[in-house]
């Protein structure tokens, strides 16, 4: 599963760890992906998001109908 958000678009960010002796490797800094099934009424079927934390709390403000819009305004099928 491919660590990006459907909603927000959020994707791992890149950085380096250091170490106590200041060398540097490489490493993600992955987002916070959930996968949720939700209801959407209007196809009456299930579907099932990979959302962060962010992308979750955006579904409950604006509602999934807003959401699933919003999603396929990006492009993205679901």
């Amino acid at each position: 599963m491919s660590a990006h958000c459907q909603l927000t678009g959020r994707k791992p960010g890149f950085g380096n760890s250091v170490s106590h002796s200041h060398r540097r490797t490489s490493r993600r800094f992955d987002p916070n992906i959930q996968r949720k099934r939700y209801w959407l009424p209007s196809e009456g079927r299930h579907i099932r998001l990979t959302l962060s934390a962010r992308g979750l709390k955006t579904v409950d403000m604006i509602g999934i109908e807003a959401a699933v819009a919003r999603i396929r305004a990006r492009g993205e099928k679901v």
